[in-house]
């Protein structure tokens, strides 16, 4: 399949989000899988795909720390659309280990603590997800973060060894706001507290006007390239 993304590219140049996942999902039907995390555009690309295939697959990873309201809009999601998503937990053994090497919030202490969490409770339930996948759709955009600029609408996951989808890559906050708002789309209700970026309970916070989107993410830490280790990019 990695062979065939400067195809793709090309292919879909000058397409709109919908008709480029019209077109995706109509001819590698069963071959694709969207995972959300139901922040603002996981919920545009729900209701684009539901909209589209109510069979395509789309999944959650319950990394057991996550909001509450999280969970609210995960259910009226459910309800919305008449379809529960997919839901990975964490392996218990997983969680157990990582408690006993670092106790309930040892995330904190250091980088390395973070990412072996981050690992425990997203990573590892994300590898079994994506099992049997070709291509995974994703809510990424380019403007997200400084980790994100150079991204593109198809790309390889060299972890996941898979083509990684990202139909909003090019859309701004106004885009999916404005989405969001013409199509009654459900959303987390923490993104009117000032959450544009949504993970775990213990490491999100709102940010202040004029700060980086991302900034709410894991804020203890000082690196401006921050990420839980999900998308990754390949280095070339």
């Amino acid at each position: 399949m990695k062979e065939n993304i400067t195809t793709f590219i090309k292919q879909f140049e000058g397409y709109s989000a919908r008709e480029t996942l019209e077109m995706f999902l109509k001819t590698y039907k069963g071959q694709v899988s969207f995972s959300t995390s139901f922040g603002a555009e996981d919920q545009v690309l729900t209701d684009m795909i539901f909209k589209i295939d109510k069979e395509v697959s789309i999944f959650t990873l319950d990394t057991g720390r996550l909001p509450q309201s999280t969970y609210d809009v995960m259910g009226s999601t459910n309800l919305k659309y008449n379809r529960k998503i997919t839901v990975y937990f964490p392996e218990s053994k997983d969680v157990e280990k990582l408690y006993y090497e670092q106790g309930a919030n040892g995330f904190y202490e250091s980088v390395q603590n973070r990412k072996e969490c981050c690992y425990a409770r997203k990573i590892a339930p994300l590898k079994r997800a994506l099992n049997g996948v070709d291509i995974w759709i994703t809510g990424l955009r380019a403007e997200q973060s400084v980790t994100r600029e150079e991204m593109r609408l198809f790309e390889w996951d060299e972890g996941n060894a898979l083509i990684k989808f990202n139909p909003l890559v090019s859309w701004s906050e106004k885009d999916v706001w404005e989405y969001i708002k013409n199509n009654k789309v459900p959303y987390n209700a923490l993104h009117d507290k000032g959450y544009p970026s949504i993970g775990c309970e213990p490491c999100t916070r709102a940010v202040k006007e004029g700060e980086d989107i991302r900034s709410g993410r894991w804020w203890w830490e000082n690196s401006r390239h921050k990420e839980c280790g999900l998308h990754i990019k390949d280095k070339k």
